[in-house]
């Protein structure tokens, strides 16, 4: 596929996780192993990407008033740590593949099936349950490269412990952090970059930057949810079923 489409396509990925509060990386990952980039440059290419859409998304959402510091404390006190663990640990591109297209599923599984949480539904949070989540997912996201939101969004929902744009800017954050430590971590043996880097960085920055403002502001959540759950069920099948 020619460069263009790819940066295309990159700006659309950018915009509707922003859009839909996360930072991409899962998207990112998802197109550059399509376009056969190997996994060495995808995960801090990937990582690099979700610092700017990620932190542009949260402060969209933050100033919604809609982050519970009181929920992402103990997730991250623990997350943080084990992704620079994680960062540091290197997976076969095979495995690493499937790995990514099962971890798409996650986003597919909340945005067509989990609904909004009513205010009136909302559960207290569980401190030791928050730390053995935000250890789990933190550990996956540095050796895979993603910032983790899109697995803990389905589960905070799952739990009842946030509505649906309290998760949003609580996994904005979340990606943020996880995405610094899930490269300090990846630095200790040596990071690659591709040339086209700064453009990446712009594109996907633009993207998120509109999607972030659109999303907490203007547009139907439902309608992005499910165009961006289609696109990674799609993204999803070609690294599980068509991955040599």
């Amino acid at each position: 596929m020619p460069i263009e489409l790819f940066y295309i396509i990159l700006f659309i990925v950018a915009f509707l996780y922003a859009a839909v509060g996360h930072g991409g990386a899962s998207g990112y990952l998802a197109l550059m192993a399509i376009y056969g980039i190997a996994p060495e440059e995808m995960k801090p290419t990937a990582l690099l990407l979700n610092l700017f859409v990620s932190l542009t998304s949260f402060v969209q959402y933050y100033r919604g008033r809609h982050f519970k510091v009181n929920i992402f404390l103990p997730i991250a006190a623990v997350s943080v740590p084990l992704a620079f663990v994680g960062g540091i640990i290197t997976v076969e591109e095979n495995l690493y593949k499937r790995i990514l297209g099962v971890l798409l599923l996650f986003p597919v599984i909340r945005f067509f099936f989990f609904k909004n949480v009513a205010d009136n539904e909302l559960k207290q949070h569980n401190i030791a349950l928050a730390l053995i989540i935000g250890g789990i997912i933190g550990l996956l996201s540095g050796m895979i490269g993603i910032g983790g939101g899109i697995i803990l969004s389905p589960i905070l929902l799952l739990l009842k412990w946030t509505n649906q744009k309290q998760t949003a800017a609580i996994s904005a954050l979340f990606i943020f952090v996880n995405s610094v430590a899930g490269l300090l971590g990846q630095f200790t043996k040596g990071i690659t970059f591709t040339q086209d880097m700064t453009m990446y960085v712009v594109i996907a920055f633009t993207g998120g930057m509109l999607g972030a403002y659109l999303g907490s502001l203007k547009f139907n959540q439902n309608i992005l949810k499910y165009t961006l759950a289609t696109v990674l069920l799609v993204a999803s099948y070609k690294l599980l079923l068509t991955t040599a």
